[in-house]
C-alpha cells in the first residue's frame, strides 16, 4: 500500500471489504475514529489501501460494525504476508547441484507450495463459515484484547433508542451474549448486553423476507427490525437499544412471515 511498488491483489482485496464494512455501519470516518483506536487519517490511509492496518484495527473495525471478524483476520494474514514479501520463494540451486539434485529441490518446493495453497484454502474456508454463522463465544468480555480506556459513545438513558454498534456496546470486550436461540428455517436469535453501556438489544440473523423480531422488557418501549429487502436476509439485523440493569427480564419475540410467533427470554431458560 505504497505508491513505490504496485499493491498486492490481497491487500487491494481487504481494504476493499474494510470499506464496504465501514459503509455498513454507516458511521464517517470521524465517528469510526471516536469508536476505537485508531485516528481518522489512520482510517483513511488504510481504507484507501495507502497503508496495510495492523491486525486489531481489523478486529476493531468487525467489533464496531457487529461482524464475525474471522474471514476478514484469514484476509488480513494473506495480505499482510503479499505485503512484507514473505511469500516462499525457492532458494536458488547450488552451483555444484546435479539436474538430478535440481529437479528433487523443485519438487520439494512444488510440494512445499500445494501444502501451503492448501492450508490457506482451508483457512479461507473456515473463516468463510465462521462469518456466515453468527456463533460466537458466549461471553466477549474476556481475551479480546481490547483498551481497558476504550469508552462507548453512550451510558444508560443516553443508549436508550441508539444503535449498538454506532455508540460502539457492540465492541469486543464490552458484550455479553445472554441469550442464542435457534428459531426455525435456521433463522437466529441473540440477546446481548453491554453492562459499560447499561443496554441491551437483539441481534437476528437469517431472517427470511417479511419476518419481524420484537424486543421488549417491562415498562419500556418496545425495539423491533424487519427484514425487508433481500440484505436483511444476509446480514446480522441489530435492533436499536433499551437502557436497563435488569437485561435478563428482556423478551424476544420472532414473528416470522409464515407461522407462529416464537419468544424467549433469558429468565424463561435460566
Amino acid at each position: 500500500m505504497s505508491a513505490e511498488r504496485p499493491v498486492p491483489g490481497e491487500c487491494t482485496l481487504l481494504a476493499g471489504e474494510l470499506r464496504e464494512l465501514r459503509e455498513r455501519t454507516g458511521l464517517s470516518l470521524a465517528a469510526l475514529a471516536g469508536r476505537t483506536p485508531y485516528s481518522k487519517s489512520s482510517w483513511e490511509r488504510y481504507l484507501n489501501g495507502k497503508k496495510l492496518p495492523p491486525r486489531h484495527a481489523v478486529d476493531a473495525l468487525c467489533s464496531v460494525a457487529g461482524e464475525p471478524a474471522g474471514r476478514l483476520l484469514a484476509l488480513w494474514e494473506l495480505a499482510e504476508q503479499a505485503w512484507s514479501g514473505r511469500a516462499a520463494v525457492p532458494p536458488p540451486p547450488a552451483p555444484e547441484d546435479t539436474g538430478r539434485r535440481r529437479f528433487h529441490r523443485a519438487y520439494l518446493f512444488t510440494g512445499a507450495l500445494v501444502v501451503a495453497a492448501a492450508l490457506v484454502t482451508g483457512l479461507l474456508l473456515t473463516a468463510g463459515r465462521h462469518a456466515s454463522s453468527p456463533v460466537e463465544s458466549g461471553s466477549l468480555a474476556t481475551g479480546s484484547g481490547y483498551p481497558q480506556s476504550y469508552a462507548p459513545g453512550c451510558r444508560g438513558q443516553e443508549c436508550e433508542g441508539a444503535d449498538p454498534a454506532e455508540m460502539g456496546c457492540g465492541a469486543q470486550g464490552l458484550v455479553d451474549t445472554l441469550l442464542t436461540h435457534q428459531a426455525a428455517g435456521g433463522r437466529r436469535i441473540e440477546i446481548r448486553y453491554a453492562a459499560r453501556c447499561g443496554a441491551v438489544w437483539v441481534r437476528a440473523m437469517r431472517l427470511r423476507l417479511g419476518d419481524r423480531v420484537e424486543l421488549s422488557l417491562p415498562g419500556a418501549l418496545t425495539k423491533e427490525i424487519k427484514a425487508v429487502g433481500e440484505r436483511d436476509t444476509e446480514v446480522y439485523r441489530s435492533t436499536a437499544m433499551t437502557a436497563t440493569d435488569r437485561p435478563r427480564e428482556a423478551r424476544v419475540c420472532l414473528r416470522p412471515a409464515e407461522g407462529a410467533p416464537d419468544c424467549v427470554s433469558p429468565s424463561a431458560k435460566g
